[in-house]
């Protein structure tokens, strides 16, 4: 969240709320998940790591505090951008969850597969009807549609873990 509120505020200066409606357009459906606090704490985070400075101002009759980059924020912006990422599931968690269960025989893994499972399906449905909304902006519909195809993935992961701990 730090290095997309950093990436918001380069292109300008912005206060809180304003952000917060940046991010929740550019997510589309996705966006009414979005804990409005959580661009605060952010901003907080960012201004105490020197990465914005902040001013307060007077609009339209509201006290604001406007936040923007330092040169600091500007080259965390460009390194960011730099990076080359993907999203990356923490299979390593759940894999270690499904091992350490057996182990101690704390739960069946087959139990936390299907657990697991029920989740992915009801966010797939979800996003799927978020696809389907014809009203959905064609680049938030790009993320909706990545979501869609990653939770598949997720989907046909799942079932060879249940293929895997049905043998052992």
């Amino acid at each position: 969240m730090q290095d997309v509120v950093l990436a918001l505020l380069a292109k300008e200066p912005a206060h809180g709320y304003e952000l917060r409606k940046r991010i929740e357009r550019a997510l589309g459906p996705l966006g009414g998940a979005l804990n409005a606090g959580q661009i605060y704490v952010t901003l907080t985070r960012l201004a105490k790591a020197g990465l914005v400075s902040c001013e307060d101002t007077v609009s339209q009759h509201k006290d604001r505090r406007v936040y923007s980059l330092t040169a600091g924020g500007q080259q965390r912006v460009t390194e960011w951008l730099a990076e080359v990422s993907w999203p990356r599931p923490d299979l390593t968690e759940f894999h270690l969850k499904l091992v350490t269960a057996a182990a101690a025989r704390l739960a069946d893994p087959l139990d936390l597969v299907e657990a697991q499972r029920h989740d992915l399906l009801g966010r797939l449905r979800d996003a799927q009807r978020s696809a389907l909304d014809r009203a959905l902006d064609p680049v938030a519909g790009l993320l909706v549609e990545g979501v869609v195809l990653r939770l598949r993935a997720d989907l046909q992961w799942l079932e060879e873990c249940e293929r895997v701990w049905t043998h052992c």
